[in-house]
């Protein structure tokens, strides 16, 4: 079963339904989590565990998730390698897709992601345009020319060819999803549908369950996966 036939846009959810239901303390293939037909080749080095979360500013629902993705990732320890997806669904994605590429090679991308999306999300400001988004990393002290030399860089554009391309190759089509391994996909889109719906916050830490067994799954001998 495609994944595009499982995975909602995040936009259109409405998690904040009273309807709370059990999480998902024993996680089901096909029901909490999905498995890609065809594994991926990760870039974790041995005896870790690769997790992607494949993100988009603007997402509300990216937005509630990232403190408690923080905290879980923390969690982790030396078990996981985490890396950031910025996806682009449309054009207009892409200048945050070169915002967040430029941080990361500032160095600046985990100080800067709770700032970015403070900004969307708390003071209601766009951050969608170049022009928005010089004139925000300037008001964080951050050196604008070196911000959009690194803005405008091969480098830049060729990671955000490559986030594309790995939207692509998970079938990407919402978000927050999140990539285990190569191998496992699941969101809160995913848990909500196969659990019913509930709070946010309940359908987080259910995810964050849902993550723990596929992490401990992904590090078991590939004969027990």
């Amino acid at each position: 079963m495609r994944l595009l036939s499982r995975i909602f846009m995040a936009v259109g959810f409405s998690l904040l339904a009273a309807s709370a239901s059990a999480s998902p303390d024993n996680p089901q293939e096909g029901k909490d989590y999905l498995r890609l037909s065809t594994p991926q080749q990760t870039e974790a080095p041995a005896g870790k565990v690769e997790v992607l979360e494949f993100f988009w500013y603007n997402c509300p629902h990216c937005n509630v998730l990232d403190p408690v993705l923080h905290d879980w990732v923390k969690k982790q320890g030396d078990k996981i390698v985490f890396k950031r997806v910025p996806v682009a669904f449309r054009d207009s994605f892409v200048p945050q897709q070169r915002l967040y590429y430029a941080l990361e090679a500032m160095g600046k991308a985990d100080e800067m992601q709770p700032k970015v999306l403070r900004t969307i999300h708390v003071e209601r400001r766009q951050l969608d345009t170049e022009a928005q988004i010089v004139d925000f990393i300037v008001k964080q002290g951050i050196d604008k020319q070196k911000f959009l030399d690194l803005y405008n860089s091969f480098s830049v554009t060729t990671k955000a060819n490559r986030a594309r391309q790995l939207q692509g190759i998970y079938e990407i089509s919402g978000v927050p999803t999140l990539a285990v391994d190569g191998r496992y996909v699941t969101a809160p889109s995913i848990v909500s549908e196969g659990n019913g719906r509930m709070p946010e916050p309940a359908l987080n830490a259910a995810t964050m369950k849902v993550m723990d067994f596929l992490v401990e799954k992904s590090a078991k001998p590939a004969a027990k996966k």
